[in-house]
């Protein structure tokens, strides 16, 4: 390996050197694990359980000869594989799109010259060239350049640039962990807000800071999918049963009656009327919707099990700046002389504070809060034509940033301009100790009320001769400037909201505490007690878990220390979501249940490492998808107890002939048809059905609690009892009255299909009235009662279909009783509801 330090930073490396590194050690990014082509989704897709079942199921029932059946299973498998390849494959290409915005282009020295190459091309002893608003492309070290300050908060956590300084000359060119100010070393993806210069590189991709964190993610696991798991114990549990059945139903109708061929297809009805393949056909159908309808909310789920455990959510850790606030700083106070009260913004000495702070930012501001001076109305008044002729920037020894510029109307000398940490500006203006002890309790007057504060002074010199440094001149203290991040506008109801739903939220920030409790106030967030993270330091883990309990605002804390808030409230039991931006939040994004992952300024690490993306880094999309998560899963539940409901009908008159010595009513083609019925209505119809009122005004759901309650499944059966009961009975009476075998098929299976429906308008709400069911918004349902009409139509008066169902002719008193059939079932069942309701409505 070549030694790095001998590249000239003049030169650069060569082409052929640069061509060989990249080719040896590889492009300047991170391994590609998480971006999937349509295939391998394809792949993943097929590799579920429950599709896997599925399709088998279909196998299965192909091989038995009842290729209707068999159709209907592969046609919703496709059906369901396709939804969920769109889905996949658009959230990939949006996650895609947001790789190439973050994708930092370069300025490198190659032969001498200076070029603009795409940053995956960068290697290792490349020289960058270095300036304000860069991003930087690579893990390097600085050996020359003026004035550089770079934004690292996506490493640290704190939102303050650091000053950087070129190595020494006998400095060896290594590695550093990121942390402090004045020290040589720059790293990929962070921003240059001020300031040139040249830097070699040292480490890139997977070499690099960056890649180290994204390697430490492989020691973490997600958490599994708990309804997928649950859901393939009861299928499997239930296609045991039902083939039991069915193999019972064979012999005994083969030994009893002697007809085989009969015996064979009564046990391939009642086998299919006892599978339910419509649990993976509903969970895959539901859990893909539901992705898509999240992201209308502006949030890409990367995970469908993410979507289970929004429903479970109990607490919901959150950072402040763009998620809470605006990220958009704004001059809110202004403090001449630093006196406490703030003054009027027409004020002569206002309008000198706000134009001396202007004059000590940069003329192209990429800090939020130099652009909010030049935002403010004042600031145009001092809107210099030029460039200043020096800065000095934030060092250890001055907190605070300097011009120097020309003295105005081509005076001899020159006027400074200074702002930063108004203790570093009271010592550079040399105030007295009781001056600064006024301007101390003002500021945290200030920063109580959430505001971050500024000092800002002036000076001008008589010489021809430049400074030296700031401390060289005699500085006036003009006052304090205070900048706020304002709340977005809907955060304190969507706070609300959650507080209602019985979600904690906790702030997690790596402001100061006095700014953190004021801004958590304004949200509506618990603000009674703040650890910071000095104090978080000394804690046990076994401490810090107490102390979550009743903490829901967390200060200057570093992002490596969000994984253990993470870890201590699951320690307690809790069902944690976070969001997070930066790189070093990726662990604690893939540690949380729900990782939450900003879109417009996350890093591609934190996207990767997340189970959710917040497209548009709002507060209120997150809740939002807190709100269509509980909503999906209560839909869920629904389909899910309609399916148990219709399977106990369907079964008892498939049995019922063998049991009574009756004519085979029911064969494969007709549950076929009935699986027509069926599965739009659970899959479609309870997917579109609306929230509940009281979606949002409950406590979250324990993620431990089974699917089917006990409640739930008495509740199914009862009605499918009922159903079962009603289609019977109206059966049984046709017999009795010697109606022709091919009519009874027919009036027993229509009569089925409208107690099915009763059954679905029963079940399409758990808390709200008949009539309030009937008039909810739902077009899958009216496009499905039409479908079923249609159906009914076709097989009624349509000769060939009814000679395939051995349909005999039904007269208008038959159609009647069809209908008297659904109404009763509907009836009773909304009668019987409410003394459930209250079991199972939550």
């Amino acid at each position: 390996m070549a030694d790095d330090s001998a590249v000239d930073p003049s030169r650069g490396l060569t082409g052929p050197e640069a061509a060989a590194r990249l080719a040896a050690e590889g492009a300047n990014e991170l391994p590609a694990a998480g971006r999937r082509d349509i295939l391998r989704i394809v792949l993943e897709v097929l590799r579920e359980p429950m599709l896997a079942l599925l399709i088998g199921g279909g196998v299965i029932y192909s091989i038995l000869g009842s290729l209707a059946e068999a159709l209907v299973l592969l046609v919703f498998a496709g059906l369901s594989v396709a939804i969920t390849v769109v889905q996949e494959s658009r959230t990939e290409r949006v996650l895609e799109a947001l790789r190439d915005l973050s994708a930092p282009q370069a300025r490198v020295v190659r032969d001498g010259a200076v070029r603009l190459i795409a940053g995956r091309e960068v290697v290792r002893g490349d020289i960058l060239v270095l300036a304000d608003g860069d991003r930087i492309a690579a893990d390097a070290v600085i050996v020359d350049g003026w004035e550089l300050e770079v934004d690292e908060s996506l490493l640290t956590g704190e939102s303050v640039a650091v000053h950087k300084r070129p190595a020494a000359a006998d400095e060896a060119l290594v590695a550093r962990r990121p942390g402090g100010a004045d020290l040589p070393n720059v790293y990929a993806g962070t921003f240059v807000v001020r300031g040139q210069g040249r830097a070699q590189v040292i480490a890139t991709g997977p070499a690099g800071e960056i890649g180290r964190i994204g390697k430490s993610l492989d020691e973490l696991t997600t958490e599994p999918p708990r309804l997928r798991q649950q859901m393939l114990v009861i299928v499997r549990w239930c296609a045991i049963g039902g083939g039991g059945v069915a193999l019972a139903v064979v012999g005994l109708y083969g030994l009893l009656r002697g007809s085989w061929l009969d015996a064979l297809l009564a046990g391939i009805a009642i086998g299919m009327s006892m599978l339910p393949e419509e649990f993976p056909v509903v969970l895959t159908v539901f859990l893909a919707m539901g992705a898509r309808r999240i992201s209308e909310a502006r949030v890409l789920t990367r995970r469908a099990a993410a979507i289970e455990t929004l429903g479970s959510a109990t607490v919901l850790c959150t950072d402040k700046t763009g998620t809470l606030t605006r990220n958009r700083m704004t001059i809110a106070e202004l403090h001449p002389d630093g006196r406490a009260a703030a003054a009027a913004e027409d004020d002569a000495a206002a309008l000198a504070l706000v134009a001396c702070g202007r004059l000590a930012s940069s003329v192209d501001p990429t800090d939020p809060m130099e652009k909010a001076f030049f935002a403010h109305p004042l600031a145009a008044a001092a809107t210099p034509a030029e460039r200043p002729l020096h800065t000095w920037g934030i060092s250890r020894d001055l907190l605070a940033v300097t011009n120097l510029w020309p003295r105005a109307a081509g005076a001899p000398g020159f006027r400074l301009a200074a702002k930063g940490a108004p203790e570093a500006i009271a010592g550079l203006c040399r105030l007295p100790e009781a001056a600064r002890t006024e301007i101390r309790a003002t500021v945290e007057t200030m920063a109580a009320a959430g505001l971050r504060v500024l000092g800002v002074a002036e000076a001008e010199t008589d010489g021809i001769a430049r400074p030296a440094a700031p401390g060289d001149v005699a500085f006036a203290f003009l006052g304090l400037v205070g900048l706020a991040d304002p709340l977005r506008e809907g955060v304190p109801a969507a706070v609300a909201e959650c507080r209602a739903a019985g979600i904690r939220v906790v702030m997690i920030t790596g402001d100061h505490p006095a700014t953190a409790r004021a801004i958590a106030a304004g949200a509506g967030i618990g603000a009674e007690r703040v650890v910071t993270g000095t104090e978080m330091s000394e804690m046990s883990d076994a401490d810090l878990a107490l102390r979550v309990r009743d903490t829901s605002v967390f200060a200057r804390i570093l992002p490596e220390q969000k994984l253990r808030i993470v870890e201590a409230l699951k320690s307690d039991g809790e069902v944690v979501g976070m969001t997070g931006d930066g790189v070093n939040d990726a662990p604690s994004l893939k540690a949380a249940h729900i990782g939450i992952a900003m879109g417009g300024r996350g890093t591609d690490v934190a996207r990767q490492a997340a189970s959710m993306v917040l497209l548009d880094d709002d507060f209120g999309s997150i809740v939002r998808a807190i709100r269509l998560g509980r909503r999906i899963y209560d839909n869920l539940r629904k389909a899910m107890g309609f399916i148990f409901a219709i399977h106990v009908p369907i079964a008892g008159l498939a049995l019922m002939p063998l049991m009574l010595g009756l004519p085979l009513l029911f064969g494969p083609m007709h549950i076929a048809v009935l699986e027509m019925v069926i599965d739009p209505v659970c899959s479609l119809v309870f997917e579109a059905e609306i929230e509940e009122a009281n979606v949002m005004k409950r406590p979250p759901r324990d993620p431990a609690a089974p699917l089917f309650s006990i409640p739930l499944v008495v509740w199914s059966v009862l009605q499918g009892v009922l159903a079962f009961a009603t289609v019977a009975a109206i059966t049984l009476f046709a017999l009795h009255r010697g109606m022709p075998e091919t009519e009874v098929r027919a009036l027993a299976f229509f009569s089925l299909i409208m107690a099915l429906i009763g059954l679905a308008l029963v079940n399409r709400s758990f808390g709200t009235s008949l009539v309030t069911a009937l008039i909810r918004p739902n077009a899958a349902l009216i496009a499905v009662l039409v479908g079923i009409a249609a159906i009914a139509a076709v097989t009624l008066t349509w000769p060939p279909a009814s000679r395939l169902f051995r349909f005999g002719p039904l007269h208008g008193d038959d159609l009647l009783v069809t209908l008297a059939a659904g109404a009763l079932v509907l009836v009773v069942l909304e009668g019987l509801k409410r003394p459930f309701r209250a079991r199972f409505a939550a």
